[in-house]
């Protein structure tokens, strides 16, 4: 098997570098004449690769800057290929792909004239974390729709990668949110091949196991490499890539790692997109249509914060990280969860122990612990509270803790926020619950939250003696530890209904249109008021919930206020 040398993303180059400061070069005599195709004086050379050099250039006629790419014809396969690009990219005319204005040539080289995008590559953005969850899915979309014109048009790019794809420095919302380029080695349904037989073009650490074997590629191809560049800008690592060109080779066709398991906090229609795109068979990836329409369902939760993602120290020697990122809000949030749950236990509870803490010192050293290490922190602070308080409030942290770690395991960020719940109930709110839950980006977590904070809020219940939503079960007693009638006595099905209500909110209010998500938050509210009415009614000492009605109004708003605050989702509906 032959590799052809890979592209270098010349074009992607050259658009990224016009836009700013950095223009490399002057013209130079010798090099080329300072004006081509009668029209365009050259300016600098702003990009080069193995498959030509681009100029910024001035267009004489309509005093426009645009885009010079010079392909010397070294050879007829070189000129060849250079016709091939300017005709694929003659067929194409969409927002998310670079225009081509107009193609010649002398008799030294080929000239493609093209729209200059003031902006930069995908690579960049990529490698300097300016990029935020919210940022790729939008550009994902975007790709999605580029390649599906192409598609349309007959035209297999084969060769996307970050370096081919341009971030204007003024996206437009939409198919403008990015451009495509560099349609050097594509192919052209119809036309006659290419390469011969066993020859392979492309960029090695993006190209499709058919491809990397030779044999011909359709649309399946640039779906997997729109996969994998998606997978790597969300997980900060190409799992393909080895430390060289042999490494590299051997991993292709191999089955990626799931990137739920790198990044555990994406939303799980995201992953199993992504995951399904870049699968080793063409015929199991589905169609860009399928990975167009999870990423636009994830796009309502994504998160909006940029930084960097650091793959594994070890990356091109062994297999990638599998360590999730835990971003520094997620961090932040959690640290204060963690501080303020901590001040209300120190000034709530009455030590056995005898030792006087302050409130403010604990939840400072709460928070800073569980800022630096969100879940080895949180275990710290639960133990100390336990030790701290004693007795048979120690069994009632530990009854808390322990769920909590082995429903929400791995997520430390979110162990505190069941302490939620009764903060709601002490305000009369408690049904407001599920809604808050329902915030959380995996169908899991959010079961996991609902569920939980029932449970918390049962046992904020038995330790505080007050009726905070149904009130503790007959039978519950501190002083003799007797905590099993809340395991009897009925009460964790409304765990399970808050679970369930919270793993049903996103489904039903997906920050789409506004009429329709009221309308569906107000069933999804009356639905849940509803059902744990039934519930008390069902129970043989309360007959209904405190603050059910505010709770399940409250619940409603909360719904609807948090799909409209996840990024212009009613503004960016079509898109």
């Amino acid at each position: 098997m032959r590799t052809a040398d890979e592209p270098t993303g010349a074009t992607a180059a050259h658009v990224s570098a016009a836009g700013g400061a950095g223009a490399r070069e002057e013209a130079g005599a010798g090099e080329v004449a300072a004006r081509v195709l009668d029209r365009y004086r050259l300016v600098r050379r702003i990009g080069s690769g193995g498959f030509g050099v681009v100029w910024l250039a001035e267009d004489e006629r309509l005093r426009r800057a645009v885009a010079v790419k010079r392909i010397t014809m070294h050879d007829a396969a070189t000129a060849a290929r250079a016709e091939r690009e300017a005709r694929a990219a003659a067929r194409l005319s969409h927002p998310g792909i670079v225009t081509l204005y107009e193609s010649g040539r002398d008799a030294e080289a080929v000239y493609l004239v093209s729209e200059l995008v003031r902006g930069r590559t995908l690579a960049d953005l990529m490698h300097d974390g300016e990029l935020s969850d919210r940022d790729v899915v939008r550009v994902g979309i975007a790709l999605c729709d580029a390649l599906a014109h192409a598609h349309g048009r007959g035209v297999i790019h084969r060769d996307v990668k970050p370096g081919n794809v341009i971030v204007p420095e003024q996206a437009q919302d939409g198919a403008g949110v990015a451009k495509l380029t560099d349609f050097g080695i594509a192919r052209m349904i119809g036309d006659e091949a290419l390469t011969a037989t066993g020859d392979v073009v492309g960029t090695l650490a993006y190209m499709a196991p058919e491809q990397a074997d030779g044999r011909d590629v359709g649309e399946e191809a640039d779906l997997y490499a729109l996969g994998l560049v998606l997978y790597e800008a969300l997980s900060g690592v190409n799992p393909v890539r080895g430390r060289g060109a042999a490494a590299t080779a051997r991993r292709l066709g191999a089955r990626l790692p799931p990137l739920g398991r790198l990044r555990r906090d994406l939303p799980l229609e995201l992953c199993r997109g992504l995951d399904r795109a870049v699968l080793s068979r063409p015929e199991q990836r589905g169609a860009l249509g399928d990975l167009r329409e999870a990423l636009a369902a994830a796009l309502p939760r994504a998160d909006d914060e940029r930084g960097t993602i650091a793959g594994s120290p070890l990356e091109g020697l062994a297999r990638p990280s599998t360590r999730p990122r835990v971003a520094p809000k997620a961090r932040l949030v959690a640290g204060l969860a963690a501080g303020a749950l901590a001040a209300a236990a120190l000034t709530w509870l009455n030590p056995r122990s005898g030792v006087e803490v302050s409130p403010a010192a604990g939840a400072g050293v709460a928070a800073l612990a569980v800022m630096a290490l969100p879940r080895l922190g949180w275990l710290a602070m639960a133990t100390a509270l336990a030790a701290w308080a004693g007795g048979a409030t120690a069994l009632v942290l530990a009854a808390a803790a322990l769920p909590t770690v082995a429903l929400l395991r791995g997520a430390g960020a979110l162990w505190s926020l069941p302490a939620g719940a009764p903060l709601l109930g002490v305000a009369g709110l408690a049904g407001a619950w599920p809604a808050l839950a329902g915030q959380a980006a995996r169908p899991w977590h959010r079961a996991a939250l609902g569920a939980l904070g029932c449970w918390w809020l049962a046992l904020a219940e038995v330790l505080s003696g007050d009726r905070l939503a149904l009130g503790a079960p007959p039978g519950t007693s501190l002083d003799g530890s007797h905590l099993d009638p809340l395991v009897t006595s009925g009460a964790l099905v409304l765990a399970a209904l808050w679970a369930a209500a919270a793993v049903l909110l996103p489904v039903l209010v997906r920050g789409r249109r506004l009429a329709v998500d009221i309308v569906a938050a107000s069933a999804w509210a009356a639905a849940l008021g509803s059902a744990t009415q039934a519930v008390a009614q069902a129970l043989s000492w309360q007959p209904t919930m405190r603050g059910l009605v505010a709770g399940a109004v409250v619940a409603g708003g909360i719904a609807v206020a948090m799909a409209a605050s996840r990024g212009e989702t009613y503004a960016r509906s079509a898109s």
